[in-house]
């Protein structure tokens, strides 16, 4: 016998529920955190710590981990905005790095995935086929050649050794590629009769009709190289240049509620830019074929 549609449909929502709210449970933890003293979060995350030498010695022993604050405080904030100047610094740092990267590659991914989806040439579909064998490569793969070129062009310790290389991702060719081939190929063929060239085409129908695959392209590349590690790590020796993504191996691990704060500050303009993009990028997912 089988179940009504409504009932599967209300378990399968309950379970995404609490899948959803498990997920969400470690970034409200951490702005919440950041607004308590940093007395009270020693008080919260000491006594986890002393649950193993409790059990063995006897003793009572409780978590107090509190989502809501006893008092709120700005002193984190404050501390990471105005005492330590190295927070802002290594925020500019990225974003003179991560704005390029995805502005150069958005341009360069656009312009090859036209090509790629609409134009008719030789070797287009064995050129595409390599364009995803270098995507599908790690970064460990890649990372002496491209020490060894950016140690001879002389870029190391500089912004270009990250930013020439972003541009040029592959990932971003792919992703408009798929969503471009979607548009169908009669209005560039209207478009034609009536007498527009290739740019005009490319210009005036497919870069507007793209507007959704643009905004997820331009969302995931900043979640890809806001995050970044290890590419600075390697190519910034000098810690005055380093971005935000290394901000936190420089905090003393006593200082908790600072972590917390830099923490929430280096969290939200990745949610302000996914709430403002939102609906865009769930449509430039969808339509280029990309799954999770």
């Amino acid at each position: 016998m089988k179940r009504p549609g409504w009932i599967s449909k209300l378990v399968l929502t309950i379970g995404l529920g609490v899948l959803a709210a498990i997920m969400l449970v470690p970034i409200v933890l951490t702005f919440t955190n950041s607004l308590m003293t940093e007395q009270e979060i020693g008080l919260n995350y000491g006594l986890i710590g002393q649950m193993t030498d409790a059990a063995a010695g006897g003793k009572d022993a409780f978590v107090n981990l509190k989502v809501l604050p006893d008092w709120l405080s700005l002193e984190q904030y404050l501390h990471v905005l105005v005492l330590a100047p190295k927070f802002l610094r290594m925020f500019w740092n990225s974003v003179a790095l991560v704005v390029p990267i995805i502005a150069g590659q958005t341009a360069v991914a656009a312009l090859a995935a036209y090509a790629f989806a609409k134009l008719r040439f030789f070797g287009r579909d064995k050129l595409f086929l390599l364009y995803l064998m270098t995507m599908l490569m790690p970064f460990q793969v890649t990372l002496v050649p491209n020490y060894m070129v950016v140690d001879k062009l002389g870029l190391m310790n500089s912004g270009a050794a990250l930013i020439l290389p972003g541009i040029f991702g592959a990932f971003g060719v792919f992703m408009l590629r798929q969503f471009m081939a979607h548009i169908p190929f009669a209005y560039t063929e209207a478009a034609k009769i009536d007498g527009a060239g290739a740019w005009t085409i490319f210009a005036r129908i497919i870069l507007p009709l793209a507007k959704p695959g643009l905004a997820a392209l331009t969302v995931l590349l900043f979640v890809d190289y806001w995050n970044m590690i290890e590419q600075p790590l390697i190519f910034l020796q000098d810690a005055s240049k380093q971005p935000l993504s290394l901000y936190l191996a420089y905090i003393d691990k006593e200082a908790r509620g600072i972590g917390f704060a830099a923490s929430a500050l280096y969290m939200t303009p990745m949610v302000l830019l996914f709430l403002y993009a939102e609906s865009y990028f769930i449509e430039g997912v969808q339509l280029s074929g990309i799954k999770g």
